[in-house]
C-alpha cells in the first residue's frame, strides 16, 4: 500500500505537494480531553516556516493552520483530528524550464521510473513542504507526551560542515537555548553553543553567495520518557524512531547514543553500568548513557539521544552537468528559492517525528501493559 500513513495506536496520514493548494494530515488515536487550539500550532510552525532568516529559503509562507475537525470547545474530542494547511506563495513557473530535466541529488528520475510521470513543480510529494502538517501533527504528540509524563523532545544544530557544537549534556539543552542567543538575539541556526553558532551562521551564508549549500548533523533529545516503552523485535523502539527520521528529507544517517563510535570500543568501556537511585523515579537509573536510552529495543528512562546527518541541499542555482527524460546530456541551473542549508528548518522536523514515534509507542504500552507493567 502507498506509505502515506505512519504510526499503530497514534496514525499520521499526511496529503499535499509543494505547489499544490495546500497540505493536510490526519491524526487518528488522540486522546479526548487534550486542550488543543490553533494558536498551539504558532510557534513550531514558525520554526520551521520558509523566509524566517537571511540563512534560509525566502519563500514566504504563512503557514496558518486550519484545524478542520477533531476538536470542540478547544479540547479535542477522540475523533480523527484534521489539520491544513494552505500553500500561498507558489512560483511555478520557475520550474517549467526544467521540467524535462533531471535535477542532480532529487527524486525527479525516481519518481518518473515508479510513476511514469511527475509533478515537476518544487520537490511535488517528496518536497520538504509536506512536513509543514508533520510539525502540527508533532505539536499534538508533544501534548500527550507531556500530559502522560511530563517528556520533552527538544532537538538542535550539532555541527554544519567542519564546524560542531560544544554540549556537555545534551539533554540539559533546553529550547530556550536553541531559540535564542545569550544577547537576545534570535539564534537563526539553532546551535545552542554561541560561538559555534555565529561561525555556522558566516558559514552558511558564504554558501548562499556561492551558489552552494553545506549539510550537517542534528542531535534530538527525548528526557523523562519511562522505561519500558517500545517492543523487542520488529518494532524496536530504535528501529520505529530510525524509520521515522529517515522518512523527512535529506535525511542521510541516523544513530543513537554512542552511535557508530561503539564499533570502535570494547565491550568492558561501552557497558552502561547500571546503579541505584534511591530518590527516584527512576529507582533504578545508569552510570552513563552510552546506550542512548533504549536497550533491547524498549526505552531504559534514560534520556533518549539521536543524531540525523542531513545532506547538503540539492538545489543549486549554479549550472551542473545532467541529463534529460530521453537520456540526453544536459545542463541545469535550478532556479527558485532554496535552503543553502537545510539544518536550521530540520530541527522542528525532527522534533516532530520523535514526539510522534514516542507518542505511539506509549500510547501502544499503554493498551497492551497499562498499569499491570513493573
Amino acid at each position: 500500500m502507498p506509505g502515506n500513513t505512519f504510526g499503530h495506536a497514534l496514525r499520521l496520514t499526511t496529503a499535499g505537494e509543494s505547489h499544490g493548494p495546500g497540505n493536510v494530515c490526519i491524526l487518528d488515536g488522540v486522546p479526548p480531553g487534550i486542550p488543543l487550539t490553533v494558536e498551539d500550532f504558532f510557534e513550531d510552525l514558525a520554526r520551521r516556516r520558509p523566509g524566517q532568516s537571511k540563512i534560509v529559503t525566502q519563500r514566504k509562507e504563512p503557514d496558518e493552520p486550519e484545524i478542520l475537525s477533531g476538536v470542540f470547545e478547544g479540547k479535542t474530542t477522540g475523533t480523527s483530528l484534521a489539520i491544513l494547511i494552505r500553500n500561498a506563495d507558489q512560483r511555478s513557473k520557475d520550474y517549467s524550464e526544467i521540467k524535462d530535466l533531471y535535477r542532480p541529488g532529487h527524486a525527479d528520475h525516481s519518481f518518473d521510473a515508479k510513476y511514469g510521470g511527475r509533478d515537476y513543480r518544487g520537490g511535488g510529494r517528496s518536497s520538504a513542504r509536506e512536513t509543514n502538517v508533520r510539525v502540527a501533527a508533532g505539536v499534538v504528540a508533544k501534548k500527550i507526551l507531556a500530559e502522560a509524563f511530563g517528556a520533552r523532545v527538544v532537538a538542535y544544530v550539532k555541527s554544519v560542515g567542519e564546524i560542531e557544537a560544544h554540549v556537555p549534556d545534551p539533554a540539559a539543552v533546553t529550547l530556550a537555548q536553541v531559540e535564542t542567543l545569550p544577547d537576545g538575539e534570535p539564534n537563526v541556526v539553532r546551535c545552542p553553543d554561541p560561538e559555534a553558532a555565529a561561525a555556522m551562521v558566516e558559514l552558511i551564508d558564504s554558501m548562499r553567495k556561492d551558489q552552494d549549500s553545506v549539510g550537517g548533523t542534528a542531535e534530538i533529545v527525548a528526557t523523562n520518557v519511562p522505561a519500558g516503552l517500545g517492543e523487542p523485535v520488529f518494532d524496536k523502539i530504535k528501529a520505529d524512531l530510525a524509520k521515522a527520521l529517515f522518512s523527512l528529507p535529506a535525511v542521510t544517517g541516523v544513530e543513537y547514543g554512542s552511535g557508530f563510535s561503539a564499533a570502535r570500543m570494547r565491550g568492558s568501556e561501552h557497558n552502561d553500568l547500571f546503579q541505584p537511585h534511591p530518590d527516584g523515579p527512576p529507582k533504578i537509573g545508569a552510570a552513563s548513557n552510552r546506550h542512548g536510552g533504549m536497550l533491547g529495543g524498549i526505552t531504559s528512562g534514560q534520556p533518549i539521544v539521536l543524531r540525523c546527518a542531513i545532506k547538503p541541499t540539492s538545489s543549486l542555482p549554479r549550472e551542473q552537468a545532467t541529463v534529460n527524460r530521453a537520456g540526453e546530456a544536459a545542463t541545469i541551473s535550478t532556479k527558485g528559492r532554496h535552503d543553502p542549508c537545510l539544518l536550521p528548518r530540520f530541527i522542528p522536523m525532527a522534533e516532530a517525528m520523535v514526539a510522534l514515534t514516542l507518542a505511539d509507542h506509549y500510547l501502544r504500552w499503554r493498551g497492551q501493559c497499562g498499569a499491570a507493567a513493573g
